[in-house]
C-alpha cells in the first residue's frame, strides 16, 4: 500500500519542507539521511539466514537480540563484546508513508480490531500481536523525564524533534553504518576507535514493528553522551556504530531488559546501547562541530 509512494516520496516532503520556516530550519542534509537509513540502499539483502558466530560468554543462555547494552565503563579502545546487529531484508521491511496517508488510518489500540481487517491480519496471528504491542507501548506513560512520541511519518518525526531540539537549529541525524556485507547478526567486536560527539540535547528514534514505518522517539532531561565507535567483527565486519549512554536509570523501571542483561539496578551505573542501522539519532547542528576522542 505505501509501496506506491515511494518514487515521488522524496520530492514530496522536501516540497513540506520547503514550505515554512521550520521545515527550512532542518536541513535538506538530515532529510536524506533519515531517509537514507531507512530505504532499500541503507540495508544489506540477506538471502540467507541470520548467522550467528560461536560467542563464549556467560550470557550464552539469552536472546542474542537484547546483547546490545553496555556501562559507560565498557567503551573503551580495545573492548572486546559481543553484540547484536540486525539485518533486515528491503523487500519485507515496513515502508515509509506520507503524512497524509498515514493518517487517513487511526494510530489507537482501541481500533485495533477495525485496523487488522484494513490490513488483512487475523487477530490471533503475529502481525496482530505486533501491532498490538506497538501500540500498546506507544500508548504507555513516559518515564519521568522523557518525552515521547511515536511518528507515523518523516514530517510529524521532524515536527516532534524541532518541537525537543528546537525551531532555530539545523537537525543533524547518526545512523550506525555497516561498512562490509555479511549474514552474521551476532559475534564478538573489537571498539577500535571512540568518538564522543557532542550534543546538549538529542532526540532518538526507533524503528516499531507495524505495517508501515512508525518509529518511536524520544527525549531524556537526564544526562546523555552519544557516541560513534568503530568495531571490528572477529569475521572482518566493519561497524561505525552509534552509541547513546544514560547516565542517570533512577527513574527506569526494575524490569528493563538492560538491568537483566547487565547485572545491575535502576540508578546503580550508567546504561549504554548500540544502535541498529534503521534508528535514528537527532541532535541540533552546531555551528562548529569538535568531536572528542576517547
Amino acid at each position: 500500500m505505501g509501496e506506491k509512494y515511494k518514487p515521488w516520496i522524496i520530492f514530496l516532503l522536501l516540497l513540506i519542507i520547503t514550505r515554512s520556516r521550520a521545515r527550512e530550519l532542518v536541513g535538506s542534509g538530515a532529510v536524506n539521511k533519515i531517509l537514507e537509513a531507512i530505504s532499500d540502499e541503507n540495508h544489506e539483502t540477506v538471502h540467507t539466514e541470520h548467522e550467528h558466530a560461536h560467542v563464549h560468554s556467560h550470557m550464552d543462555h539469552m536472546d542474542p537480540s537484547v546483547m546490545v547494552f553496555l556501562t559507560f565503563e565498557d567503551l573503551k579502545v580495545g573492548k572486546t563484546m559481543a553484540v547484536y546487529f540486525p539485518k533486515r531484508d528491503p523487500a519485507t521491511s515496513p515502508k515509509l508513508w506520507p503524512r497524509e496517508e498515514a493518517e487517513s488510518l487511526p494510530f489507537s489500540l482501541n481500533e485495533l480490531p477495525y485496523l487488522l481487517k484494513i490490513f488483512s491480519f487475523s487477530p490471533n496471528s503475529p502481525q496482530a500481536k505486533a501491532m498490538e504491542d506497538t501500540l500498546r507501548e506507544c500508548e504507555s506513560k513516559a518515564i519521568k523525564g522523557e518525552v515521547k512520541f511515536c511518528a507515523t511519518s518523516l514530517e510529524s518525526m521532524l515536527d516532534f524533534a524541532q518541537t525537543i531540539l528546537g525551531f532555530t537549529h539545523e537537525l543533524q541525524v547518526f545512523t550506525t553504518s555497516h561498512q562490509t556485507k555479511s549474514s552474521v547478526t551476532f559475534q564478538n567486536y573489537t571498539f577500535e576507535n571512540i568518538v564522543e560527539i557532542p550534543a546538549s540535547k538529542m532526540v532518538a528514534c526507533h524503528t516499531m514493528p507495524y505495517p508501515y514505518a512508525v518509529f518511536y522517539c524520544h527525549s531524556q532531561e537526564s544526562e546523555n553522551k552519544m557516541y560513534k565507535v568503530a568495531l571490528g567483527g572477529e569475521n572482518g565486519d566493519r561497524v561505525e556504530a552509534m552509541v547513546v549512554c544514560h547516565m542517570d536509570t533512577s527513574h527506569w523501571g526494575h524490569g528493563h531488559v538492560s538491568f537483566q542483561v547487565l547485572k545491575v539496578e535502576p540508578g546503580t551505573t550508567s546504561v549504554c546501547h548500540f544502535f541498529p542501522a534503521d534508528n535514528l539519532i537527532l541532535v541540533p547542528k552546531p555551528e562548529q562541530h569538535g568531536l572528542a576522542t576517547m
